[in-house]
């Protein structure tokens, strides 16, 4: 009824007679206001029609709203609308605000092992006027390089222990504090040989302990179906520090001097430490003093909550060492597929190690590229390495996802991992006439492809045991920290030996990739074993 006492008032304002006959404009009509959906649906269609004077109009009375009448209230709405929108982009600030809880872990230790790495190769660039001021010879910067290989072998297996106990966060914060400070004190030492190599160990403790922690994070707070992915995002921030490291090192040394790049990539791990701390507080805030690190059953969100409390902290001597006494070593060592692990990490590591250390000067020496064309050409391979782990971690899980069995699904990538680089390296290492770029191109593809090991070899010690994942990544880590010892000291041996790239770099590593291909796809598996004494596992 109401809207038919105003529809004659439409048409007397739309229309009026004119002497033609032809109707005429006597107001122009303006468009009429669009409503504010939200606004109008709350209120009732009519509450009163009463008469308005002269003309018969009819009005609609709406509920009275306090502060708004008439028009104001639309613009009101408007407004009101608008600072709703603003507070929820301001809520949204910073944008991984609401991100879920373990995304926002795996992504801080990732940035762990960026600064890792950038703390391992500085040396590397800042080795040559080191040996300049100090007047080493190469053997006693060899010394000095490979000194960060011995306290890496010899923390891994009490870092994974620790991580079972203490959980994997707590023992990377402490691993990223002990190798920033001892990067950071590395120019106070550089005139005493003793506390320089010392330095260098400590560097390499703190790095050697990182690996068991980020697997023991990524067990107890990531689904299966998301952990390739997560391994390589946490593990690909290596091959990113890499590049950074090899990028900056060069301007700071040269603008600042060479003690300056210590000091500084010492100080981004304090940063890192005291944002990691932030992040430590809000979780124990959202969950109640609990870490969402153990192993119990995943929430709605996908994370995994945890079973040890902050009381964990308080664990003495006693614990750790019944905590030792309880790992099943003897189980261990009889697995074949912890056979398997070892052999293809010790394979996997001769060839990164030996590569990583003596392609600089391959490239200077057998391709005749000058220092800067070597160093840049360097950082080729762990930019390879990045693109392909971004393709080969969703590659991998979704295989999984889609039902393939996850043991098949770690041997192809893992087989693609040994199998390229060697066929690779042969191709370079045979006479063929190619110009350097091609060879460069060659071994650069093949370091790049071997970042499937992030989803093969480096995602089955959780695959086989969540509760002993950290442990079992300390164990084949040991064994794979010794060609950084011995690997590159008998490269050089062979070189001066044999005069041979071929003979001394690319065979051995071809040798142990094949072998590692073998042994890996005749004994690996990824299901899961009991390992605990007491017959079940947690």
């Amino acid at each position: 009824m109401a809207a038919s006492a105003l529809q004659p008032e439409r048409h007397l304002l739309l229309l009026a007679g004119s002497g033609g006959g032809r109707p005429r404009p006597l107001l122009r009509m303006l468009p009429p206001r669009a409503p504010l959906p939200h606004r109008r649906r709350r209120w009732p269609l009519a509450v009163r029609v009463s008469s308005g004077d002269g003309g018969g109009t009819s009005a609609v009375e709406k509920p009275s709203v306090p502060g708004a009448v008439g028009v104001d209230e639309g613009a009101r709405g408007v407004e009101e609308l608008e600072g709703e929108v603003a507070g929820a982009w301001e809520l949204r600030w910073p944008p991984w605000e609401r991100l879920p809880e373990r995304y926002k872990l795996i992504g801080a230790t990732s940035l762990a092992f960026v600064i890792c790495n950038m703390d391992k190769v500085n040396l590397s660039v800042a080795i040559i006027p080191m040996s300049h001021q100090y007047g080493w010879n190469s053997s006693t910067a060899g010394l000095v390089q490979s000194s960060f290989f011995w306290g890496y072998a010899l923390s891994q297996l009490p870092g994974g222990s620790l991580a079972k106990l203490f959980g994997g966060r707590k023992v990377l914060e402490v691993g990223v504090v002990i190798w920033s400070l001892a990067t950071a004190l590395i120019p106070v030492v550089a005139g005493f040989m003793p506390g320089l190599v010392l330095s260098r160990i400590l560097v390499g403790i703190g790095e050697g302990v990182s690996p068991s922690a980020a697997t023991d994070l990524i067990a107890r707070s990531i689904p299966l179906q998301e952990r390739s992915r997560a391994v390589a995002v946490v593990f690909g921030g290596l091959s990113f520090g890499s590049v950074l490291g090899l990028l900056f090192a060069p301007p700071i040394i040269q603008n600042l001097g060479w003690e300056s790049v210590f000091y500084i990539f010492g100080l981004l791990g304090i940063i890192w430490c005291i944002g990691f701390e932030s992040l430590k507080g809000k979780q124990l805030g959202n969950n109640k003093g609990l870490l969402n690190l153990g192993q119990s059953s995943t929430g709605s969100d996908g994370l995994v909550s945890s079973a040890v409390s902050s009381e964990s902290s308080d664990s003495s001597l006693e614990d750790l060492q019944n905590s030792l006494k309880d790992v099943p070593w003897g189980a261990f060592f009889k697995s074949k597929a912890v056979w398997a692990m070892i052999y293809a990490h010790f394979c996997g590591s001769w060839g990164h190690y030996t590569c990583l250390s003596w392609l600089p000067t391959f490239f200077s020496e057998e391709l005749n590229l000058n220092l800067t064309e070597a160093a840049w050409v360097s950082v080729l391979p762990p930019l390879g390495s990045i693109v392909i782990t971004s393709i080969a971690a969703p590659f991998a899980d979704n295989l999984i996802a889609n039902g393939v069995d996850t043991t098949k699904v770690r041997k192809i990538c893992q087989t693609i991992a040994f199998v390229s680089p060697a066929i690779f390296m042969m191709l370079s290492s045979v006479d063929l006439g190619l110009p350097p770029w091609e060879i460069v191109a060659f071994l650069t593809s093949g370091l790049a492809l071997s970042s499937f090991a992030f989803s093969g070899l480096y995602c089955t010690h959780q695959d086989i045991s969540r509760e002993y994942a950290s442990i079992l990544l300390g164990i084949t880590n040991t064994v794979g920290a010794v060609p950084g010892i011995v690997g590159v000291a008998l490269t050089g041996y062979l070189l001066d030996s044999t005069h041979s790239w071929s003979i001394s770099l690319f065979a051995p590593s071809v040798f142990f990739y094949l072998t590692g291909t073998a042994v890996w796809l005749a004994f690996a598996s990824s299901e899961p074993q009991d390992f605990s004494k007491s017959g079940s596992e947690s």
